[in-house]
């Protein structure tokens, strides 16, 4: 059976506000976006139910790839659901949840990105949420 779906938990030695604010925070954002090499020059967010947000991947060949959706729940500091579409094309968005839960080192980050419609496409995103929270927890580790 195809697992349409894929998990993800980190602790991170931050307050979850500061995780929070680091996830949806255009500015953040742009300091930890985008796994391995690549970043995000630029980044949109309207951080309401209803709102979108757009984040622009920039690979190392100078292609930028964006990623795009509507939040569909709000509960600062601990829980975002939103949509996902990369770029323009066809095809149904995939959903998005993050738990910012309190843990005794920080926040416990719990992600769950769901409604893959093939295995590539799941397997593709474990490795680039991995890296992007891997850039997450050393800029909070930095202070940010």
């Amino acid at each position: 059976m195809l697992s349409t779906s894929l998990s993800l938990s980190r602790v991170i030695r931050a307050p979850r506000e500061a995780v929070f604010a680091a996830w949806t925070d255009p500015e953040l954002l742009k300091q930890w976006w985008g796994p391995g090499a690549t970043t995000c020059p630029e980044a949109h967010v309207d951080l309401r139910v209803g709102g979108t947000y757009r984040l622009a991947n920039l690979e190392t060949d100078g292609s930028i790839t964006w990623i795009s959706g509507q939040f569909e729940r709000i509960r600062a500091p601990e829980e975002l659901v939103y949509t996902w579409k990369i770029g323009s094309g066809p095809g149904e968005p995939t959903l998005v949840r993050v738990a910012f839960l309190e843990h005794r080192e920080g926040t416990e980050l719990r992600l769950t990105h769901e409604r893959f419609t093939s295995e590539a496409s799941r397997d593709m995103h474990i490795s680039g949420w991995g890296g992007c929270v891997d850039k997450l927890v050393a800029l909070l580790a930095a202070g940010a």
